[in-house]
């Protein structure tokens, strides 16, 4: 019986090495520049749509937990036309909308972040000093616990 020949694996043939082209976009960090009249106009202008957009914001709180449908944003942005242009309106209440979603999910987080502390301090204070019970460690000692207990007190009222 003969000798079965390898067969022979040819080398991969690699493709010739290319440089990649540089970014085309342009970045523009410098400051802008403008002529004191032109600062003015610029301050006037931020002065008027920020308090426009506090006011919006204040009416969108007012408005509080409401479905997106009923959050009156379609009559905000006309009131808001009225003393400024449509596109500054939708901006200013898009915004508005966007900043108070934000809140609402920043409160709920808070309160869901204090109610497992609160349940893991529980847990432990109701283990004795340097014991476990069913996995659950209680503290090293008394001077902890009391440190504990307090802490205890201070989030159970932030909860409230």
């Amino acid at each position: 019986m003969g000798r079965k020949r390898r067969a022979t694996r040819r080398t991969r043939v690699l493709a010739a090495p290319f440089t990649v082209a540089p970014p085309t976009g342009a970045r523009i960090r410098d400051r802008l520049r403008v002529s004191e009249a032109d600062e003015r106009v610029l301050v006037v202008l931020g002065t008027h749509l920020g308090s426009l957009a506090r006011a919006d914001l204040a009416e969108r709180v007012r408005i509080g937990m409401v479905p997106v449908r009923q959050n009156r944003r379609a009559e905000r942005k006309e009131a808001l036309t009225k003393v400024s242009s449509s596109r500054w309106a939708g901006a200013i209440t898009r915004t508005s909308e966007d900043q108070y979603q934000l809140a609402v999910r920043s409160l709920f987080d808070e309160r869901a972040m204090l109610t497992r502390a609160i349940r893991t301090l529980r847990r432990r204070l109701s283990v004795p000093c340097g014991q476990r019970r069913d996995g659950v460690r209680g503290y090293a000692d008394t001077s902890e616990r009391w440190q504990k207990k307090r802490r205890l007190g201070v989030l159970t009222a932030r909860l409230a």
